[in-house]
């Protein structure tokens, strides 16, 4: 981290790169007098050296298991038309939840009902990932009840 002084303005540059949107930022200047963060944009080709060694963990969770395969099938099939490497998907154990419930609203509380909620869990690992992976896995459109957690 290195600190520059420019007239009365007092400057921090940070060395490491920023993720800042869908956008890559190779310094992130911040000026304490302002409190604003400016960023300069990289080439194409420094963007790819960054991505090289990065992998993309993708988590899929959803209730309906047709709906969870097919979402990771799209998924796998985009990551792979970019040309990186993907591993998965890899099913997790199914988390079920149990509710009991007595049938009766009066008595007869040795009458119960069981419901259960099962919770299908899919992992897809992105192995050296291009700009246009993430730029075609942004624009991808997966149904309504998968719920979907990104780590890099």
């Amino acid at each position: 981290m290195t600190e520059v002084t420019a007239g009365s303005r007092k400057k921090r540059q940070i060395d490491y790169v920023c993720l800042v949107g869908f956008q890559q930022a190779r310094t992130c200047t911040n000026t304490a007098a302002t409190g604003r963060t400016i960023l300069f944009q990289t080439t194409a080709k420094d963007t790819e050296a960054t991505m090289a060694g990065q992998k993309i963990r993708i988590r899929l969770k959803a209730y309906d298991h047709e709906v969870i395969d097919s979402s990771a099938k799209k998924i796998v099939e985009t990551v792979t038309r970019t040309g990186a490497k993907v591993a998965g998907p890899v099913p997790l154990p199914t988390e079920k939840n149990v509710y009991c419930v007595i049938r009766s609203p009066h008595k007869y509380k040795d009458s119960r009902e069981h419901f259960e909620m099962r919770t299908h869990k899919r992992l897809i690992d992105i192995i050296d990932p291009t700009p246009k992976t993430v730029d075609s896995l942004m624009r991808l459109d997966l149904p309504a009840g998968v719920d979907i957690s990104i780590k890099l």
